[in-house]
C-alpha cells in the first residue's frame, strides 16, 4: 500500500503563485528521488471547529491561507531515501532558502496507508482530514473507512485514502499531536477524499449524508469526531 508525507502549512494569501512555483520546481525532484506523485492543495473551503480546526493546527494568521499536501512512495524505506537526498541535494538547498511560507510552523509526518480505493476519474477538489484514533481501534477504524470509502465512491468521490500515523515527530511550534489534540495512546490519521470538481463534492457529500450506510451511534465510533479536523482544498500542483 502508498506510504504518505503528508504536510499542512500555512501560507501568506498574497505568495500563492509564488509557492505554487515552488511547489511546481520541487516536484522533479522529489520524483528523482522515488516520489510516485505529489499534490498541493490550497484552501478554499477550511471551517473553524470548536474544539481544533486545520488553521489553529498550524497557527495561520488572517492573511494566509491553509496548504493540504502530500508525497507518495511505494514503502517507508523508499520515502527514507529520498528525505536523505533531500536533505543533501544543493539544488533543494538552493531552493529552500527562498520558501514563501513559514517553514516551522509547517506540520509534517509518515503514514502507512490502510485504506487506499480509486474510481475512474481525474482529480479537481480534495477534502482533507487529520483525527486521533485509540491505538486499540486502528482495526475498527480501518472497517470504518473502508464502507465509507464505498460510500464516497458511490457517490462520485475517485479516490479515499486513509493513512495511519508512523513517522510523526513532535515539533517545535506545530505537530500533529497538538493539531489533533492527541492523548496517550492515539495515533494520528491523515486522509483524503478526491473528487471530480468542487460541484462534485457538493453533490456527492448531500448524497453521502442521506446513505443509510452513513448511519451510526456516536457512542459506538472508534474515534473522538470532535477532534477532527478538515477542509475542502483545490489542487495547484499535481505531479
Amino acid at each position: 500500500m502508498t506510504y504518505v508525507e503528508g504536510f499542512v502549512v500555512a501560507v501568506p494569501t498574497a505568495n500563492r503563485d509564488a509557492y505554487r512555483k515552488h511547489a511546481a520546481d520541487a516536484a522533479p525532484l522529489f520524483r528523482e528521488f522515488g516520489a510516485t506523485r505529489m499534490v498541493e492543495a490550497w484552501g478554499d473551503d477550511v471551517p473553524d471547529g470548536k474544539v481544533n480546526d486545520l488553521k489553529r493546527a498550524v497557527q495561520a494568521k488572517a492573511d494566509e491561507t491553509v496548504v493540504f499536501s502530500w508525497f507518495e512512495y511505494p514503502d517507508r524505506a523508499t520515502r527514507d531515501a529520498a528525505n536523505e537526498k533531500i536533505m543533501s541535494d544543493p539544488r533543494m538547498k538552493k531552493m529552500g532558502a527562498t520558501m514563501p511560507f513559514d517553514a516551522k510552523r509547517m506540520i509534517y509526518a509518515g503514514f502507512d496507508s490502510i485504506v487506499d480505493d480509486r474510481s475512474d476519474g481525474t482529480t479537481g477538489y480534495i477534502d482533507g482530514y487529520v483525527l486521533p484514533v485509540p491505538d486499540g481501534n486502528k482495526e475498527a477504524y480501518r472497517a470504518l473507512a473502508a464502507t465509507a470509502s464505498q460510500v464516497f465512491r458511490d457517490h462520485g468521490a475517485v479516490r479515499v485514502v486513509e493513512a495511519w500515523g508512523d513517522d510523526v515527530p513532535d515539533g517545535e511550534v506545530t505537530d500533529y499531536a497538538r493539531a489533533a489534540h492527541k492523548k496517550d495512546g492515539e495515533t494520528v490519521v491523515f486522509s483524503w477524499v478526491e473528487w471530480p470538481s468542487k460541484d462534485a463534492r457538493t453533490a456527492g457529500w448531500e448524497k453521502v449524508m442521506a446513505d443509510e450506510r452513513m448511519k451510526s451511534d456516536p457512542a459506538t465510533s472508534p474515534f473522538d469526531g470532535q477532534r477532527m479536523i478538515y477542509g475542502g482544498f483545490v489542487p495547484i500542483v499535481e505531479a
